[in-house]
């Protein structure tokens, strides 16, 4: 797999310039942490070579001097909202995080219930917390906000919420999605620090868009159609051009905020320490890129990539017709259609000539692996096995696993599982693989090719299960589906 991104370098410049930012304010900064922290698959995907928890690996290096604040919103909790990529709730994800962070060193010190108005299934949250031993914070819904700035910046607005008790230099303010209030709790802290005669400073920590590219940079476009249902939309930072003259990228609802921010700032200081919304941003992956090309390349898979989640979605019964039409608009943004992704051209002339669902992978090399539905298996199982025979330089005559394997397990699935699809799916075929890994020796070479496949792009000609998704988001490849449901 080819990289575009120096992982390295950004460890490095990154850490140092949030270190400068923290000496900025008087050694206490408020930092607002959007998108994922160590698990940034996104990042990964659109920056080859961006490991997913690259941002935690480097606020690493400053971990004696940092601490956790997770933030929730109480309306999430209330209509249990579910992290797509990990198929859980907001608030499971509140503990998740807590217990990632103190397993690799972080304080995390508490945990602020935003938009708070009484809700009684915040309330039982914030007792569940407190029977764990978790400090838990209020924060309030201000009428009005972020338009109404004099009662923001008043005792019955950012004053009326719960002073969060923060211990160390730099207080890392992060939450399990968007929308979730983290720059509401760092302004608050703000304010209510200035009360207390502290003057702390507040930071912007997010990847994208990168301030630093172009505005139809494909990684910037890749970045819209990621937040597509958000309808978040790219922009030249007038603030910015106006104060300094240069062109820098930040996207509507930080540039729509900023002049709030700038009166809030006012109000607590007197005057305001940034310029431009770019200004309070402290992201320095634009300048840890290293093959441009490549980027490239790998953003306009990932837009195409979104498009189909979006379709797939919108045909299991989804009202995100929105979303999909955006992305659709992107592609002429990015110069592209779904025919630029090789492996969707090619799962798709299979399907024509065989009339049976079809699948294909792009590997690193450019190499194009197809396959089909048969009796015994389904085609994204076929299609690894494929994959890895042609990775290990195995014939692709060979049988990998005997047929006489297959049907007990076929057997099993139909007549004592109740199953209506007796092919093996992806993690079966794995599984089979293994077994036979002990004894058969193409069986051991081919599993031991599965860690190329990381990178790789597959499309199918149908949508694929639950499972199939699970096994190839492990081997890290990036998989797009027709929106065409299978047939029994």
């Amino acid at each position: 797999m080819k990289y575009g991104f120096d992982n390295e370098k950004y460890l490095k410049i990154q850490s140092e310039h949030i270190k400068e930012r923290i000496a900025q304010f008087g050694n206490k900064l408020y930092l607002e942490l959007g998108g994922k922290l160590f698990d940034d698959h996104h990042a990964s995907r659109v920056l080859p070579g961006f490991q997913p928890d690259s941002k935690l690996r480097m606020l690493s290096q400053l971990s004696d001097q940092a601490e956790i604040v997770i933030v929730i919103s109480a309306l999430d909790i209330e209509k249990n909202k579910v992290r797509n990529d990990l198929g859980i709730t907001y608030d499971m994800d509140v503990l998740r995080l807590r217990e990632e962070f103190q397993k690799r060193g972080f304080l995390v010190g508490s945990v602020v219930i935003t938009h708070y108005n009484g809700q009684s299934s915040a309330d039982a949250f914030r007792q569940r917390l407190e029977r764990m031993g978790i400090t838990t914070y209020y924060h309030y819904t201000i009428e009005g906000y972020p338009t109404n700035v004099a009662l923001i910046d008043s005792d019955e607005g950012f004053g009326r919420n719960d002073y969060v008790e923060t211990s160390r230099p730099l207080v890392i303010v992060t939450a399990p999605g968007p929308g979730s209030g983290k720059m509401a709790v760092c302004l608050s802290q703000l304010y209510n620090e200035h009360k207390r005669g502290v003057e702390a400073g507040y930071a912007k920590f997010e990847t994208f868009p990168v301030w630093s590219l172009p505005l139809k940079h494909p990684v910037n476009i890749a970045y819209e159609a990621a937040t597509a249902d958000l309808n978040d939309v790219n922009m030249i930072d007038p603030f910015h051009l106006e104060a300094y003259g240069k062109t820098a990228i930040n996207y509507n609802r930080d540039i729509e905020i900023f002049p709030v921010l700038n009166a809030l700032f006012e109000g607590i200081y007197g005057k305001n320490p940034y310029k431009s919304p770019t200004d309070m941003g402290v992201n320095m992956v634009g300048f840890c890129i290293n093959d441009d090309e490549v980027c490239c390349r790998a953003s306009k898979d990932e837009i195409i990539r979104r498009y189909y989640t979006a379709l797939n979605h919108f045909a299991q019964g989804e009202d995100n017709e929105g979303e999909v039409n955006k992305i659709a608009l992107l592609f002429k943004q990015a110069k592209i259609d779904t025919s630029y992704r090789k492996p969707t051209v090619a799962a798709r002339e299979r399907a024509e000539r065989s009339g049976v669902p079809c699948s294909a992978i792009e590997l690193a090399d450019g190499t194009i692996i197809t396959a089909e539905t048969s009796a015994l298996l389904g085609p994204s199982a076929a299609l690894i096995l494929n994959a890895v025979k042609y990775l290990a330089g195995i014939d692709h005559s060979i049988k990998l696993i005997p047929q006489a394997m297959i049907e007990p397990i076929q057997n099993t699935k139909i007549n004592y599982l109740r199953s209506v699809n007796p092919r093996l799916h992806t993690d079966e075929v794995l599984v089979a693989l293994s077994v036979l890994s002990t004894r058969d020796e193409n069986c051991r070479r081919a599993l031991e090719k599965l860690p190329e496949l990381n990178g790789c792009q597959v499309h199918s000609t149908v949508m694929l299960g639950e499972v199939d998704h699970k096994i190839f988001k492990k081997l890290g490849v990036g998989l797009t589906c027709d929106p065409a449901k299978k047939k029994k």
